[in-house]
């Protein structure tokens, strides 16, 4: 909703009556036809839309990292090469995005919202896991798109300060949450990421441990899914990463990325198809 100063030169009337904390109830009552769940689509037909995997995530002692690859497909051509799906969502929580990426990005941007506004109007960040419900009546609110053909199913992580731990929340495309415990992925190639999460995970990992197990589980996921985008050393496209603490967000710069990525592969030319090219 815009705010227009015209005439009086104050703010109309739906942003000074006070309501809900929740800004998607607020542009329900005041301009519903911004949200994407009331947008009308064709009756009939599949909508072509680039879409965005693999997301994965991991767990260490003193946080959580938040990895995906770069690769968005539509059908059988490669749309993007360095799409973004992995955003913060406030200091302490990102979320990764998988599905039809334009829709997605339009969801993470209400969620980045959604939180934001409800800070500002009750004064206190939402808890972690009021984050994650939020997420869930989000998506849940987005099913009919998803009935034709425009899903997202994201993967949400973040450090909760109550508990002072990193956790991690996959969703399903009703908006079911469930929360993961070690290790979450998904997309289309999430199971062989999780493949790879699997064999390589441990509870002792360190914060750099943690990095370069979720950069191996992509490199896993692009070898066998061909809508998963592996490192690109040529165009120096590499995932993105962003490490969650007690510290906050951050996210993995370019140089740092190359470094996991370059020791990976490396390993991977002495030992491709072998355990040890991956934490040692």
């Amino acid at each position: 909703m815009e705010a227009n100063f015209s005439g009086t030169g104050r703010l109309p009337a739906p942003f000074l009556t006070p309501g809900s904390s929740s800004f998607m109830d607020f542009l329900a009552q005041h301009q519903p036809e911004m949200l994407p769940r009331n947008r009308q689509l064709p009756a009939q037909g599949v909508i072509e839309a680039p879409h965005g995997t693999t997301i994965v995530a991991a767990s260490f002692p003193g946080g959580v990292v938040l990895a995906g690859d770069r690769r968005a497909t539509m059908g059988n051509v490669i749309a993007q090469r360095d799409i973004e799906k992995v955003f913060p969502a406030d200091e302490y929580s990102a979320v990764g995005i998988a599905g039809t990426a334009g829709l997605a990005v339009e969801m993470v941007k209400l969620f980045q919202l959604e939180l934001e506004h409800f800070e500002k109007v009750e004064g206190v960040s939402l808890s972690l896991e009021g984050k994650a419900n939020r997420l869930s009546t989000m998506i849940r609110s987005n099913l009919g798109m998803a009935m034709q053909g425009l899903a997202v199913v994201p993967l949400f992580a973040g450090w909760d300060v109550d508990r002072q731990k990193g956790r991690i929340f996959s969703y399903d495309v009703t908006g079911g949450r469930s929360e993961e415990h070690g290790f979450a992925a998904t997309g289309s190639g999430s199971l062989f990421a999780r493949g790879a999460l699997k064999k390589l995970f441990r509870d002792d990992l360190t914060e750099g441990q943690a990095a370069t197990l979720v950069v191996q589980a992509l490199y896993d996921a692009a070898d066998d899914d061909s809508a998963t985008g592996g490192p690109d050393l040529a165009r120096r496209i590499y995932p993105i990463v962003i490490v969650i603490t007690d510290e906050g967000l951050r996210r993995l710069t370019e140089a740092e990325c190359s470094e996991v990525v370059r020791a990976i592969h490396e390993r991977r030319l002495e030992e491709p198809d072998g355990p040890r090219a991956a934490l040692l």
